[in-house]
């Protein structure tokens, strides 16, 4: 009996664990998923937590509960990873033997990392919502907020959903308006990008929506500190930005034991071959989803089209057969704009966010860098699509490689300038 471990019991490890239970031969394979609890959160949710979007009983649902039948799952936090022995430590003393193994414990936020973030005003004036405690502790905040100085914060890239702040920005901007108090409050979007995304088109579009609202960009901002007596964020280069609500984006960093069993870089990420998940170090550890340190966003999507490759990918290597997929990157975003509207955008390692259609040529649906109905509505329908057809492993037919039809080209800032 071969051992299919699998560290982690999110978007990528649960869609892993389920895929490959159909494929892997039940009396030769066993499959076990390890997580600290039986909690599983629809993290697209939280950004419309503070508006009264959703409920927390519409994001959270039990993890067995899209397990599949044939994968133990067991609770409990992993201490360390020893590859030298092909065992992994739990704390509370349990050792787990594993022939191959799959990190997919993604990323989270560290406020502690930051002097002055998780300090008096922690959840009183300066609040995330990356977290199901920090979005509900928002919501109450906002109630009572109607005028002073907004400021939506990005500590630092790479972050979980790269568009969720500029998102959180529309929202508030939208909000604050159907209020009747948008005229009595100064909202900043602060950034360490050069601008509002990183490349170049999707930027110019979503930095003209941001003028549009009025909502002023700090760019290249890194944050040194936060002066929580004055409620001033404060960068390196000695710039400054007060705030009377402060909604950051914390530094995002991967699972501890990842640093104490040696496998991460200094953000605690795996580093892997980008196009097969491949540990640099070991020929029989993978890390897929927010875990590795593949340079594509860290987002569900891209949980989803490179755990399709991947599933042939590790049928094949176990085969003792080359892996013949190769993941190109493809994630693909909802981008939330407020007043029932969004837009979309599909980009992959080497394809910036494109205007077009997709995922049909000229006929759509939905339109990419193009604020739409329709593209709310999109987003709106994927909480479904998750917990029904994402998380159980059924086909959902869309490319995992990213397809041109349906893209208008453009030349980038860079071909411009050259």
């Amino acid at each position: 009996m071969r051992d299919l471990l699998i560290l982690g019991g999110g978007t990528a490890g649960t869609m892993v664990a389920n895929k490959l239970r159909k494929r892997l031969e039940r009396d030769a394979w066993r499959v076990t998923v390890v997580d600290r609890d039986d909690v599983h959160p629809y993290q697209p949710g939280y950004l419309f937590l503070p508006f009264g979007g959703y409920t927390e009983q519409q994001v959270v649902r039990s993890r067995h509960a899209f397990i599949a039948d044939g994968v133990d799952l067991v609770l409990g936090d992993v201490d360390r990873v020893r590859p030298e022995a092909n065992t992994v430590t739990l704390t509370d003393g349990r050792t787990l033997p594993y022939d191959y193994l799959v990190i997919a414990s993604g990323t989270t936020p560290r406020p502690d990392q930051t002097p002055g973030m998780l300090g008096t005003e922690w959840r009183r004036r300066i609040f995330d919502f990356y977290t199901l405690d920090g979005a509900k502790a928002l919501a109450e905040a906002l109630k009572r907020f109607d005028h002073g100085r907004l400021v939506v914060h990005v500590t630092e890239m790479p972050i979980k959903c790269p568009v969720a702040p500029l998102e959180f920005a529309f929202l508030a901007e939208a909000w604050l308006r159907q209020k009747g108090v948008r005229d009595r409050v100064e909202l900043t979007y602060v950034t360490p990008l050069p601008g509002a995304f990183t490349q170049p088109v999707a930027s110019a579009h979503l930095g003209s929506m941001l003028d549009e609202r009025k909502i002023a960009v700090e760019p290249d901002f890194m944050v040194e500190r936060i002066d929580e007596e004055r409620k001033t964020l404060v960068s390196y280069d000695e710039r400054e930005v007060p705030f009377d609500l402060l909604v950051t984006v914390p530094l995002n960093m991967g699972a501890d034991f990842v640093a104490r069993s040696g496998l991460g870089d200094e953000l605690n990420y795996v580093p892997v071959d980008k196009h097969t998940m491949l540990s640099r170090k070991h020929d029989n550890i993978f890390a897929l989803g927010d875990a590795s340190d593949i340079p594509a966003s860290k987002a569900g999507s891209v949980a989803h089209f490179s755990v399709e490759i991947f599933v042939e990918n590790f049928l094949e290597h176990v085969a003792g057969l080359p892996m013949t997929g190769a993941f190109d990157g493809h994630a693909n975003c909802f981008v939330e704009s407020g007043d029932g509207k969004g837009l979309l955008i599909d980009f992959n390692y080497d394809t910036e966010p494109l205007p077009g259609k997709y995922p049909l040529p000229r006929i759509g649906p939905m339109d990419l860098l193009k604020e739409t109905r329709a593209n709310h509505l999109g987003k709106l329908a994927f909480r479904w699509v998750y917990w029904n057809v994402l998380l159980p492993g059924r086909p959902i037919p869309l490319p995992a490689l990213m397809s041109m039809a349906g893209k208008e080209t453009e030349p980038t800032t860079a071909t411009q300038e050259r």
